[in-house]
C-alpha cells in the first residue's frame, strides 16, 4: 500500500527550500533581468565551487563531525595557486625564480599540501579523541596564520591567462556550459558514488548513526575518519583554486566565511548535523538555495549588511529544524 503524502511534513521539512522559492518567484516577477540566461549563467559559475567545498564538509557533518577550517584552507589554496600560476612577466610576481607550470600540475601541487592539514584534522579528530569543532577551529586558526605568513599579507593578482580560463571559458561559447559546471559536476558524480556504492560510504554512514556500534561490527573508525578529513581538503583545495581563478585574484581574506556557508547548505539539504543522513542531491540543492536567495537579495537592492543577516537567519533555522526532526524520530 502506498504510503499517503503528508504535505504539513513535507512543508515543515521542506520549509526553506519553499520560502525561497516563493521569494525567487516573487522577485522574478516584480524585477527585470532575474530570468535571464545570463542571470543563470552567473548562478551555475557562483554556485560550483561552493558545491564542490560543501561535498567536502559533508562527510564530516554525516560523521557527526564539522570542519571549521575549510574557510581558511579554501583560502590558503587560492593564495597557493595564485603563486604557482602568476605570468612570468609579472613584475610583482611571489615566486619570481618559479619556472612556468601548467595549471594542471600547480592544481595537483596545491592538492597534495592541502590533503597534509585533513591529514592532521583527521589523527586528531580519529586518535587523540579531540572534538572536531575544537580540532577544526584551532586548525582555521593556524592555516590563516601560514597564509599571512607565506604571502606577507600581500594581495596577489597577474595571474597567466590560461588560469583565467578554467573559470571564465565555457565549452562551445555557451552561457549554460561553463567550465566550472564540469568541474562541479565530476565531483558531484563521483561523490555519488562514493557515498552511495562504496564500503567507505557504508562505513561513513555507519559512524554517523553509531560510532560504538560500527566499531564493534569491524569498522575502522579512525582510518575512515583520516579519509574523510583528507578528502574534505582536497575539495577545499579545487575549491579554493577555482575561486581564485573566478575573482582573477586571492588575499588571506578569500574564503573568509565559507565554512558556515557549506555547513548552512548542506543543513538545508537535508545533511543532518547529528549524523548519519545526507546525499549528494541534497547538498546541491541546499547550494542553490543559499545562491538563490543572494541573488534575490541581490536583485532587491538590499544592502549588503542585511544580506548577511538574513544567510544568517537561514542558517539557525536550518540547524533548528534539522534538530526538531531528529527530536521527533527519537
Amino acid at each position: 500500500m502506498a504510503k499517503k503524502f503528508d504535505l504539513k511534513k513535507f512543508a515543515s521539512n521542506n520549509a526553506i527550500i519553499i520560502l525561497i522559492a516563493v521569494l525567487a518567484l516573487f522577485v522574478g516577477m516584480t524585477t527585470q533581468n532575474f530570468f535571464t540566461t545570463r542571470n543563470l549563467s552567473n548562478l551555475i559559475v557562483n554556485m560550483a565551487p561552493r558545491f564542490i567545498i560543501a561535498c567536502g564538509v559533508s562527510g564530516c557533518l554525516i560523521t557527526k563531525g564539522t570542519d571549521l577550517s575549510a574557510g581558511r584552507q579554501v583560502g590558503l589554496a587560492a593564495c597557493l595557486s595564485a603563486m604557482l600560476l602568476q605570468s612570468v612577466d609579472y613584475s610583482a610576481r611571489m615566486l619570481p625564480w618559479l619556472p612556468d607550470i601548467p595549471w594542471p600540475l600547480a592544481l595537483l601541487i596545491v592538492m597534495a599540501i592541502m590533503a597534509v592539514f585533513g591529514a592532521i584534522n583527521g589523527v586528531i579528530i580519529a586518535f587523540l579523541k579531540v572534538p572536531p569543532f575544537i580540532a577544526t577551529l584551532g586548525m582555521q586558526t593556524i592555516v590563516y596564520g601560514l597564509c599571512s605568513l607565506i604571502t606577507n599579507n600581500q594581495p596577489m593578482g597577474g595571474y597567466k591567462k590560461s588560469y583565467l580560463n578554467v573559470a571564465s571559458g565555457k565549452l562551445f561559447n555557451n552561457d549554460f556550459l561553463p567550465f566550472l559546471l564540469f568541474f562541479a559536476l565530476g565531483v558531484g558524480l563521483f561523490f555519488w558514488f562514493l557515498y552511495n556504492k562504496t564500503r567507505h560510504g557504508k562505513y561513513m554512514y555507519a559512524i554517523g548513526g553509531n560510532e560504538s556500534a560500527a566499531t564493534v561490527a569491524g569498522v575502522n573508525v579512525p582510518a575512515t575518519l583520516i579519509r574523510i578529513y583528507i578528502l574534505a581538503s582536497l575539495m577545499y583545495a579545487l575549491g579554493g583554486f577555482l575561486v581564485g581563478a573566478k575573482a582573477g585574484g586571492a588575499s588571506t581574506a578569500t574564503g573568509l566565511g565559507y565554512e558556515l556557508e557549506a555547513i548552512a547548505a548542506c543543513t538545508i539539504g537535508g545533511v543532518s548535523a547529528n549524523g548519519g543522513v545526507g546525499t549528494v542531491p541534497g547538498v546541491l540543492v541546499g547550494v542553490l538555495v543559499f545562491e538563490v536567495l543572494k541573488i534575490c537579495l541581490q536583485f532587491m537592492g538590499v544592502d549588503p549588511a542585511y544580506t548577511y543577516i538574513a544567510q544568517g537567519l537561514v542558517i539557525i533555522v536550518a540547524v533548528a529544524l534539522d534538530l526538531r526532526k531528529y527530536l521527533a524520530k527519537k
